[in-house]
């Protein structure tokens, strides 16, 4: 739930909130007064969070955001949402393209080690040996009987994500557990 009123403080006026569903994070710092750009690419979540109030919604994928939307003090990837850059080589190239459009990333991303189910352990040795992340996996959304595309998310470590913004003008300044 939506209980980190101590990050908001951090942002600053224009955020563009990514993977933002019904507009739940997107409505909130609306309402405290920040410029929020929200971008899904579900044309149902973007309907919903017109609907609830989000005032600048777009249906977009994060592969289609580019320097047209503008610049912004906050990229948000809230909801674990630092899996929608999808792959290592996916990532490396949007963080790249992101660097210029903005001062900060707040992203969250569960750490894909912290299991000891041996389905999800033979999942990551699959992917291994497939030259994938270990916490990379395939998969689609699913409501009732709406099914969108397959895609593939991201679940890194906090080392893993060091290492994936590395040389792509970013840093992670601070890991929140």
């Amino acid at each position: 739930g939506w209980q980190s009123s101590g990050v908001v403080c951090a942002f600053r006026r224009r955020v563009l909130d990514v993977g933002c569903g019904p507009g739940r994070v997107a409505l909130e710092l609306q309402a405290r007064r920040h410029e929020i750009v929200a971008i899904d690419p579900s044309p149902g979540a973007v309907e919903v969070a017109r609907r609830r109030g989000a005032r600048d919604v777009r249906q977009m994928r994060l592969e289609d955001v580019d320097p047209s939307l503008g610049h912004f003090d906050t990229v948000l990837l809230y909801g674990n949402n630092f899996g929608l850059f999808g792959a290592r080589r996916k990532a490396r190239a949007l963080l790249r393209t992101l660097r210029p459009m903005a001062h900060r990333i707040v992203a969250t991303s569960n750490d894909p080690y912290r299991t000891d189910d041996p389905a999800h352990l033979r999942y990551h040795e699959r992917n291994r040996h497939r030259h994938r992340m270990p916490g990379q996996v395939r998969i689609r959304i699913r409501y009732r009987d709406l099914a969108g595309p397959w895609f593939d998310y991201l679940l890194v470590s906090p080392s893993e994500m060091e290492r994936l913004v590395a040389g792509t003008g970013w840093r992670v300044e601070r890991i929140l557990e």
